[in-house]
């Protein structure tokens, strides 16, 4: 761990640190360092409010070797405030204007709770000028102070918290029971603390926040205040029904106010850290989609009044042609329509439709399969989420990239390309916009937009990216390489032509040798000088790579060749150990090294199932309980996921369908594009709701 702390603080990229630097790592991959990373920052920032609260209790002169010893021991932010809370500076409060009054020595004398004369005690303390005009008003300020001093006690505090997240129930009532909402199933909803889930206190937070939701955390408070005044009365005389009353008195207007507060928070928080880690599972699995290669692909961006848009890309991505037309209502003009569709299929040579899934979808996608019946060639579709499209066609980047269309043809773009290489594509779009979430607006946004970015870093890197090809979108998410650089790269094979090695890198301007060490193992240049350069080898390890060729009996030409199909047999004759020790590198270093050999220019994602592509399509009204069908997890949620049946809505396989065993979560066995076998439970018509199963029906039956 520390290996990797020094490495992350030496300004390394944590993609280059799980890809090269395994040794010094143990090997730990993308996901485990960020965690790391989170986890370093939260001790950096709770030990700097330490010493922030420290220096200030000592420039009071209240620092105690025993409140030190506390504060050195505080293991998160919540019990570092609580040991600082008598030493805050506060605003005006009830405390504070009897302490202004001199009732202090009245409030410790009560505190004592020793055998006195109460009241010959607070005459004395009786002082028109000061605002005390009766006994009452004296001994009336001096329990405001007890009440505050019991509120500050950072142990009380700490047991009532903790009473609170083991018997406390979060109550949710409605403001208007009779009004209609998305929220009605908590119109009258409570569930304990310590097991609710996280997806309902996003919604109740929401359904709050929109007024249509009462929400309070419920606890019982005559329990509460039983446990401060055993903690605090000492006898039954005068002192200790008022030290009683003080007890009551700071539970409900101090103490449990801030911690219902900041229990929902703490709550959210978790909600949200969860909802966002679902995100970025989600994100992902959506963003290392095997991609449709080498295919000429027709985008198909679909609309009502304003006609469908039309994009034909070749294999490289490059746009051959657009058009629009009007199949769909209210011009209708489906003749005209297939007409030209087919003329572009057959001139371009189109495999495969990337139907957009928005606006008149389903029209599109019906029209779309009838003309494939019509046809010989063998074309085939798919309905792509154009979550997103629109935010990159009105995008400074996407008018960049294609001033001479409009917004929409450069949707219909974009949907071609994002079934082509869906990484390629997604990295152009702001991730909270692609819509494999839940809640996401409701996220901090910091926190999520630093998630999301760092999953879109991570999966861009593991992928690696054509130097000669690639945009500066993604040339900016790869390890080391900011946006002025990526520019700058894009800039220089414009003037200069393609690169040919990876070293012409370092004549990028502004690209140094940092950025360059960073950078260079996860640039491609199929087709370069040096084979090397088309590998996830890092240049630092090229003269290990050829040492390994050369005690195995191969030359780089044998690498070219694919000719090297008994290397590992080779290397376990050496010893592995034996061979990473003469080649002066690390065995997980000359593991990789093998493996990136075997197959230059590999792309991981090839390694997983195509994408389902589709030729004809269903209505709603044609599903029938327990008809079963193949379909694609679009999108997961903490209650099951939706999956992609060929009917335009997604049916909801929910947790309990998913499996013949209890799941903890759906990531247990869903990932967003896996390519699923479902059975139809129910159908609404209505509501548009399918109810699909995992369970074949064999497994269901008694």
């Amino acid at each position: 761990m520390e290996s990797a702390v020094a490495l992350i603080d030496e300004g390394n990229t944590i993609p280059f640190i799980a890809r090269y630097r395994k040794e010094a790592t143990g090997s730990l991959d993308d996901q485990v360092l960020r965690t790391l990373n989170e986890r370093l920052e939260y001790l950096r920032n709770l030990d700097k409010r330490r010493e922030e609260i420290t220096s200030s209790i000592r420039e009071q002169e209240k620092l105690t070797p025993e409140l030190q010893s506390a504060l050195d021991q505080a293991k998160t932010l919540a019990e570092l405030e609580d040991l600082y809370r008598p030493y805050r500076p506060k605003r005006k409060t009830r405390a504070s204007v009897a302490r202004e009054r001199g009732l202090a020595p009245l409030s410790r004398l009560i505190g004592q709770q020793k055998p006195c004369r109460l009241m010959e005690e607070a005459a004395r303390y009786i002082d028109p000028e000061k605002g005390i005009q009766t006994l009452e008003e004296a001994i009336a300020g001096a329990q405001d102070i007890l009440a505050e001093d019991i509120s500050d006690d950072a142990a009380v505090r700490k047991q009532l918290r903790i009473f609170t997240y083991r018997t406390g129930k979060v109550a949710v009532k409605a403001t208007d029971p009779k009004a209609a909402s998305v929220y009605e199933i908590y119109y009258d909803f409570s569930e304990p603390v310590n097991r609710i889930a996280g997806h309902r206190v996003l919604a109740i937070e929401r359904g709050e926040r929109e007024g249509f939701l009462k929400v309070s955390v419920e606890i019982d408070t005559g329990a509460a205040i039983s446990a401060l005044q055993q903690r605090f009365v000492k006898g039954n005389g005068d002192c200790a029904q008022v030290v009683a009353a003080a007890c009551q008195d700071s539970f409900t207007r101090l103490i449990y106010p801030a911690i219902e507060r900041e229990i929902r928070s703490t709550l959210f928080e978790n909600a949200a850290s969860g909802a966002i880690h679902l995100f970025s599972k989600n994100l992902r699995q959506l963003l290392l989609q095997p991609p449709v290669k080498n295919a000429v692909t027709l985008g198909f961006d679909p609309a009502y009044r304003t006609g469908c848009k039309i994009a034909v890309v070749d294999g490289t991505g490059k746009v051959l042609d657009t058009t629009v037309v009007y199949p769909t209502m209210p011009h209708n003009d489906t003749v005209g329509a297939k007409r030209t569709l087919k003329a572009l299929i057959r001139k371009y040579g189109v495999t495969v439709i990337a139907i957009g899934n928005g606006t008149a979808s389903r029209e599109s996608e019906q029209f779309i399969a009838e003309m494939l019946r019509e046809m010989e060639e063998p074309v085939s579709y798919m309905v792509v989420s154009e979550a997103g499209a629109s935010v990159y066609s009105a995008s400074k980047l996407g008018a960049e990239e294609f001033p001479q269309f409009d917004v929409s043809l450069r949707s219909a773009v974009s949907i071609a390309r994002r079934l082509q290489d869906p990484l390629a594509e997604l990295v152009k779009i702001d991730p909270q916009s692609i819509g494999v979430g839940q809640y996401q607006h409701d996220m901090p946004q910091k926190q999520l937009s630093e998630a999301l970015d760092g999953v879109v870093e991570d999966c861009v890197n593991r992928v690696g990216v054509d130097l000669n090809t690639a945009s500066h979108p993604l040339l900016a998410r790869v390890s080391g390489i900011n946006s002025s650089v990526a520019k700058n790269i894009v800039t220089y094979r414009e003037e200069n032509g393609p690169f040919s090695d990876r070293k012409t890198l370092k004549k990028v301007p502004k690209l140094g040798a940092k950025a360059f060490e960073q950078c260079a193992g996860f640039l491609r240049i199929p087709g370069g000088e040096n084979i090397f350069d088309n590998t996830g080898v890092h240049p630092e390890s090229y003269k290990a790579a050829q040492g390994l060729l050369s005690a195995c009996g191969y030359s780089e030409t044998d690498v070219k060749n694919g000719a090297l199909d008994a290397l590992q047999e080779r290397m376990k004759e050496q010893g592995v150990e034996y061979l990473a020790e003469q080649l002066n590198v690390g065995v997980p270093t000359l593991t990789d090294i093998a493996a990136e050999l075997l197959k230059p220019g590999r792309d991981p994602r090839d390694e997983l199932p195509p994408p389902l592509l589709r030729t004809d399509v269903m209505e709603m009204k044609d599903l029938k309980p327990g008809m079963k069908l193949k379909g694609t997890v679009r999108n997961v949620i903490d209650f099951g996921a939706f999956v992609d049946i060929g009917v335009h809505q997604d049916g909801l396989v929910h947790i309990s369908q998913m499996a013949n065993r209890r799941i903890r979560h759906p990531l247990d066995v869903v990932r967003v594009g896996d390519v699923v076998t479902v059975w139809v439970l129910s159908v609404d018509l209505q509501k548009k709701r399918i109810s699909l199963t995992m369970k074949s029906p064999e497994d269901q039956q008694p």
